[in-house]
């Protein structure tokens, strides 16, 4: 069951409420009934996963948030000794976000997140992205890359995670994960090449991607 936080999706837990625990003992405690462990644990996560639901499924963030944490608190006995809460939690986020995707699918077609794009889907609101245009091209372009490639550049820029630890997600060995990392980011430099009003908005974005992913992140903050 979801603690009263994580129904609410909105407002921060305070700080006094527990110190820093490991987060396999926050989930453990979370899972024998401890709603305060519960609580920690949505909010350090909320903010990663409302982006990350976000930028691939709009308006339906907060759902796919909660369901995430329902899977999350059933399966916990379920992570893998080396693999990371966060890996884990992402790796869950991630099978959330394909059965959205499947679901909206008609009878008989496939769903294959290595060859679909966000764009495929229809439009996702974009209001809340700053008029930047750096960062307006870059949504656009990851929103224009297959679905596996744009989570895997966002949890490598937004939540910096390690190839291993993208590798556990997308359940790959590191080294296949390092190669996807590369293709992934190839595909978004072309199609930014692709997208970009002029060879100067172009070099802007690419020659500081790192510094305008961070800023993208940070367009993409749910509100509270």
């Amino acid at each position: 069951m979801l603690p009263p936080f994580a129904r609410r999706t909105a407002g921060l837990v305070p700080a006094t409420i527990r110190p820093v625990i490991d987060e396999q003992q926050l989930l453990a405690a979370w899972r024998d009934g401890d709603e305060d462990a519960g609580e920690v644990l949505f909010e350090r996560y909320y903010e990663s996963l409302s982006r990350f639901f976000r930028s691939k499924a709009g308006e339906q963030a907060p759902d796919l948030i909660q369901r995430t944490f329902l899977v999350l608190v059933e399966t916990q006995s379920r992570i893998r000794e080396g693999t990371t809460f966060q890996a884990y939690l992402f790796g869950v986020a991630r099978n959330i976000l394909l059965e959205h995707y499947r679901g909206k699918r008609r009878d008989g077609e496939r769903f294959d997140p290595a060859e679909r794009s966000v764009e495929d889907f229809g439009p996702t609101p974009t209001t809340l992205i700053a008029q930047v245009q750096e960062t307006q091209l870059l949504l656009q372009a990851l929103r224009k890359i297959p679905v596996e490639s744009q989570m895997i550049l966002e949890l490598y820029y937004w939540e910096n995670m390690t190839a291993k630890d993208i590798g556990d997600v997308l359940e790959i060995p590191e080294g296949t994960a390092r190669t996807r990392i590369r293709r992934a980011k190839q595909l978004l430099e072309a199609a930014l090449a692709a997208l970009a009003a002029s060879p100067a908005l172009l070099n802007s974005t690419v020659s500081d991607l790192e510094s305008w992913a961070v800023k993208l992140r940070d367009a993409l903050k749910l509100k509270k």
